[in-house]
């Protein structure tokens, strides 16, 4: 889906984000290695084990192991996965909806940097999570800002005259969770704000 053009930028290409109504801006990818205020906020929600869900080049799967977290980094890009290794996090080349280590024991599932977008489908990727958690497990998701319109949009990445396939993503604002989270079977039990980041911890319905 996202393929080698989201691979390079992970290793400092220029390559740009176009939507499909004409509009296009940065992969700005240097966020995913070096990280960005908020984080620390995400990180410190996260319970033994957390399952990271896009975990791209791994910095919060790693941050979560040096803190004595167990955490398990899940990406479709290989050499995503091997940058975490090489950083020292655990990382599978996974897909979310496909089989998943752990499935019914995962204490937290983070969806950071508009993970909750992974496929177009936040509600189908919801209920999928809900799978995956233990018991009391919660999830930790990064919103969009609140006021914003909550959508799928059509996109794919360019660069150099090379361009890959369209693909749906998500995007769901921070005003919308509450009832997101009540049709897929969890509720908000915690929502901040940092940095012009939006966040929320979600819990399943008992």
């Amino acid at each position: 889906m996202i393929g080698p053009l989201y691979a390079e930028s992970l290793d400092g290409a220029r390559v740009e984000v176009e939507s499909a109504d004409g509009g296009t801006w940065p992969l700005e990818a240097w966020r995913w290695i070096d990280g960005a205020e908020g984080d620390e906020a995400m990180l410190a929600r996260c319970a033994d084990p957390t399952l990271d869900v896009g975990s791209g080049p791994g910095r919060l799967t790693v941050a979560l192991t040096r803190r004595g977290v167990r955490a398990l980094g899940i990406d479709v890009t290989p050499r995503a996965v091997r940058l975490t290794r090489l950083a020292g996090g655990r990382a599978l080349c996974r897909d979310v909806f496909g089989h998943v280590p752990g499935a019914g024991r995962w204490g937290t599932v983070l969806l950071a940097d508009g993970n909750i977008g992974i496929g177009g489908d936040p509600d189908a990727l919801l209920r999928r999570v809900r799978e995956l958690l233990r018991p009391g497990g919660e999830v930790v998701a990064e919103l969009d800002s609140p006021g914003t319109a909550t959508r799928t949009e059509r996109v794919r990445l360019r660069r150099e005259g090379r361009a890959t396939a369209w693909f749906a993503w998500g995007r769901v604002s921070v005003s919308d969770i509450g009832p997101l989270a009540g049709r897929t079977g969890f509720r908000p039990v915690e929502t901040w704000s940092e940095a012009g980041r939006w966040f929320s911890v979600l819990t399943p319905h008992r």
